[in-house]
This record gives C-alpha cells, structure tokens and sequence, in this order.
C-alpha cells in the first residue's frame, strides 16, 4: 500500500509541475510569440488545402510570368507564372509535414533505443550507443543527403532521411535520463510490488523525463524544416510541380540576375518564420521545464 501510495504522489506531483511549467511559458514574451507563429502555421497548413484548392500541375500561366507584387498577385508571379502567395501557403502543409514526421521518427526510434540501453547496460548499451556514435561522426545534412541520394529523391525518403539523422541525439538524452531516474524512489517501489520492466520505463521513468525530450523535439521541427528546404534546394526533396519552399527557391534564385527579387524573398521569409517560431517555443519551454531555471527565478 505505500509503495502504490508513493508511486500516486510521484504521479500528482508530475502533474502540477507541467501545470506550472505551462504558467511560466506563457509568461514569457518570445515563448507566446513563438507559440502564437506555430499555431499561425498550423492554421494556414489545415485551412489552406480546404478553403483554397490548388493542383500544382495545372498552375501555370506564362503570360503572368515574373510580374512584380501587386493587389492581384501580393507575392507576384514565377517563371511560369504561378501565383507565389498561392505556392508559399500551400507550402506550409508539406514543409510541416516533413518536419513532423521526421522528428516524430526520430524521437519513437531515439527514445526507445536510449532507455533500452540506459536501462539493461551491459553489451547491449554498448552496441547501441557506438551505432550512434558512428551516425554522429557524418554531418547531418550530408548523411542526410546520402540516404536520399541512395533511395531516391522525394518527400517520403526525405522525411526518412531527416529522422535517421536526428536519432542518435533523442537517444543520447534518454539513455542519460533512465541513468537519472532509473535509482529514484519510486522507480524502487515499482519493482518491489512487481511491476515489469518493460511498464517501469514507459509508465514510471519515461513521463518524468519527458522534458528534456520536448524541447529538443521543438528545436528539431526547425532543424528538419531546415533540412527538408535544403534538400528541395538540391533537387532531392519534393519534385516539381509540388510548392515546397526549399523547392521554390531552387527554381527562383537563377532570376536575381534579372531583378526578380519576390520568387526567392517569400519562400525565404516563409522558411524564416517557420525556424524562428519554433526556436522561440523551444527556448520558450526549455526554461519553463528545466527545474534550475525556476530556482534561479525565486532567487532573484
């Protein structure tokens, strides 16, 4: 009974934490501008497709071709003459879905082969963390261009590629954060009444080490926002027709030399946008998770 008594508290406790850790994200000035650009983000990748359909392979007008930004046209028009405002919203669903995926990939595989590791040791903890050694010894992008190279371009590979990439750093932080907790006690008390390992990390250890995972899930949808425009930039993310932003720039930075400045300035402004509002959340939420910096503020 007070083994289950102890393991009930540990639970409440967790629970007004996150309550308050969301008091003090809120509290910060960048933290709601951050949020307040994700959910505008979010927004425009749900509305958009409904509210505005567009086929990317009938879009084309060459009469309208790289006119400047006007009332008809706020973004202008590229070198086919396809409205830029037009590609840039719908742009937002495929660049956030490939951040999504890719780091939702990422954090399952990262996660799962971290605690596996920090929780049995041994060889097997060996094995683990020296495969992710040799995946950290390649620079991101560059590993990242191989994987696709290798299968193929497109969204699908790409966003598969992104996510190996980013694996070996969701499992270094769970792998430290089961060494952490895995001697708490009531970690200590789920094991003396029996209760599985395999329930013990996912159920005990894993929700109180959650924070640390959540913030570098944030920073990384920009990282792999990032990662997905330059791969379009190389000609090995999406493929044309389709409006992915990384993609349009590929197809609009030979036009500078003719004073066409708009085709590159809006996917650009819009890749901005995206990376800034999600590194102001995730600034946002590391100091509202991280115990030390709520210490630090009752200090001064």
């Amino acid at each position: 009974m007070e083994d289950t008594a102890l393991i009930s508290q540990q639970t409440m406790a967790r629970n007004t934490f996150f309550r308050q850790a969301f008091r003090r994200l809120w509290s910060s000035g960048s933290a709601r501008l951050g949020l307040f650009m994700v959910v505008f983000l979010v927004l425009v990748a749900v509305i958009v497709p409904l509210a505005w359909p567009y086929n990317p392979k009938t879009d084309s007008e060459l009469t309208q071709r790289l006119q400047q930004p006007s009332w008809s046209h706020p973004f202008g028009t590229d070198n086919q003459g396809r409205d830029i405002f037009r590609r840039v919203a719908h742009g937002a669903p495929i660049s956030l879905r490939v951040g999504l995926l890719a780091v939702a990939f990422g954090l399952l595989v990262g996660t799962v082969l971290g605690m596996i590791s920090g929780f049995f040791g041994g060889w097997l903890d060996s094995v683990i963390m020296r495969i992710m050694d040799i995946i950290l010894a390649f620079p991101a992008t560059l590993l990242a261009i191989a994987i696709v190279a290798t299968r193929g371009p497109g969204l699908e590979n790409t966003m598969f590629a992104i996510g190996i990439v980013s694996i070996p750093g969701y499992a270094r932080i769970a792998r430290s954060m089961v060494m952490t907790l895995i001697e708490r006690e009531y970690v200590s008390a789920a094991r003396a009444i029996g209760v599985a390992p395999i329930v013990i990390l996912f159920k005990h250890v894993l929700p109180n080490g959650l924070s640390p995972l959540i913030v570098q899930s944030t920073l990384n949808i920009a990282s792999a926002v990032l990662e997905a425009a330059a791969l379009g930039f190389l000609g090995l993310g999406a493929q044309p027709p389709q409006p992915e932003w990384g993609a349009m720039l590929s197809d609009s930075y030979k036009f500078l030399t003719v004073g066409a400045w708009w085709p590159v300035l809006f996917p650009g402004l819009a890749i901005m946008f995206t990376v800034l509002g999600f590194n102001l959340l995730g600034d946002g939420l590391r100091d509202a998770l991280d115990p030390r910096m709520v210490v630090k503020s009752r200090r001064f």
